[in-house]
């Protein structure tokens, strides 16, 4: 039920750049990069569900590896990852889940994109969004796994004015795809250790 990916990216505007261009300068800054935080908007579309479910919080991520999604609507849950632990916190449920994040599947390699633990080029194949509308204001990457199949890909839609990752889209191989959109995004700010733990009541389910 995530994801995802929000990054800040900055590259430079002179000149034409290629899609190849523009994911080098993004690996680049996503190196750069100690810390970030935003407000997001996620939506799963699912043949599943008749209705895209809609959630909508606060991210946080620190280096190296440390991600947390702070979900505010409609259920108040939290999910948190450090390294490879992953954990899912729902309060008004008393229910915690624990496991070990894998590398396999398009939420994890949203999650590894917007930690800066992926590799850009060397995971995926660039090229520009060929279904993406006209946008003078913006630039559109696809990238697909160069090891899975070809159906199995993130869409990257990036704000050429300051070059912040504004939406990102992971679709699997079934045709479900996460949205997420990104605003009020802060980097390099002073994110304490106590945002990235989870303290818990005493009588909660912990599922491993």
């Amino acid at each position: 039920m995530w994801f995802l990916l929000i990054m800040l990216l900055c590259w430079p505007g002179e000149g034409p750049q290629s899609a190849e261009d523009i994911a080098r300068n993004l690996e680049i800054r996503m190196g750069e990069l100690h810390s970030l935080q935003a407000d997001f908007q996620q939506t799963l579309f699912s043949s599943t569900i008749s209705t895209p479910l809609q959630e909508k919080g606060t991210l946080y991520i620190r280096k190296p590896g440390w991600l947390r999604f702070d979900y505010e609507d409609p259920e108040i849950h939290v999910f948190l990852i450090k390294g490879s632990l992953y954990q899912e916190y729902y309060p008004e449920d008393k229910q915690l889940v624990e496991r070990t994040l894998t590398e396999e599947g398009s939420e994890a390699a949203l999650l590894a994109l917007l930690a800066g633990s992926s590799g850009i080029l060397e995971h995926y194949r660039v090229e520009f969004d060929p279904d993406a509308p006209e946008d003078p204001g913006g630039h559109h990457l696809k990238l697909t796994p160069r090891e899975e199949e070809a159906d199995t890909y993130i869409i990257l839609e990036i704000d050429a004015r300051d070059g912040l990752i504004r939406r990102a889209v992971s679709f699997d191989w079934t045709g479900n795809r996460q949205e997420f959109l990104f605003t009020r995004v802060k980097t390099d700010i002073r994110l304490s250790d106590s945002i990235f733990e989870l303290k818990v009541p005493p009588d909660v389910d912990i599922i491993r």
